[in-house]
């Protein structure tokens, strides 16, 4: 993960556009791209898979750069919120059903 990180950011640095990337922004650009994702399924299940993995890369490295600029340990901060979402939806009630938690 860390060599990752390392790459997004010299492809920005190299660009300089780290300027361009505050918190802001940079969630603005996470929208932007998975609006671009979820317009590969617009209108039926038929899709462009490399498009969808180009979008998902968009979205993803977007992800990454707004952690990294937050100082958010993204693999820490996932392990965080599936713990939560064990507690918010335990198998006994969640098993199959897709209501909200304070629903269940």
């Amino acid at each position: 993960m860390e060599e990752l990180i390392k790459r997004i950011k010299k492809f920005r640095d190299d660009r300089d556009w780290e300027q361009f990337h505050s918190p802001g922004n940079l969630a603005k650009s996470i929208v932007i791209e998975a609006a671009e994702l979820l317009e590969n399924f617009q209108w039926n299940s038929d899709f462009d898979e490399q498009k969808v993995k180009e979008e998902l890369a968009d979205v993803m490295n977007y992800c990454l750069l707004l952690a990294d600029r937050l100082n958010i340990d993204v693999i820490e901060n996932m392990h965080a919120k599936i713990d939560e979402n064990e507690r918010k939806y335990p198998v006994a009630k969640a098993k199959g059903i897709s209501k909200k938690y304070t629903e269940l």
